[in-house]
């Protein structure tokens, strides 16, 4: 389901991958049977691509990798988080459009 730009996150490489990036890093949770996650999936693959080189993109499957969303409290998907320096700088719960999600990701490069 993912693009080439786009990372899989899983509770076993996160710490690494998300944690101790240099870069920004955006986490969009998501499951199988969700169909907004389904919806926000291109918008996703979309900015893997023109932010490749600036900010890590990746998503983590609720369903398949428990441990890190109940860490951080994800209750609603689609969510997506933005870290940086292995701290949460923002977060957008719910279906986003495109350029709302541009201008969160611009603020933190």
């Amino acid at each position: 389901m993912a693009a080439e730009n786009v990372q899989t996150f899983t509770d076993g490489n996160f710490d690494d991958s998300v944690l101790k990036s240099a870069p920004p890093v955006m986490v969009d949770f998501w499951a199988e049977w969700c169909g907004p996650c389904k919806r926000l999936g291109p918008t996703v693959d979309a900015l893997a691509s023109e932010y490749a080189g600036k900010v890590t993109i990746g998503k983590m499957n609720i369903d398949e990798n428990p441990k890190v969303p109940e860490l951080y409290q994800i209750r609603g998907i689609p969510t997506i988080l933005i870290f940086k320096g292995g701290q949460v700088v923002e977060s957008v719960v719910g279906l986003a459009q495109k350029d709302d999600l541009k201008k969160v990701l611009d603020k933190h490069i």
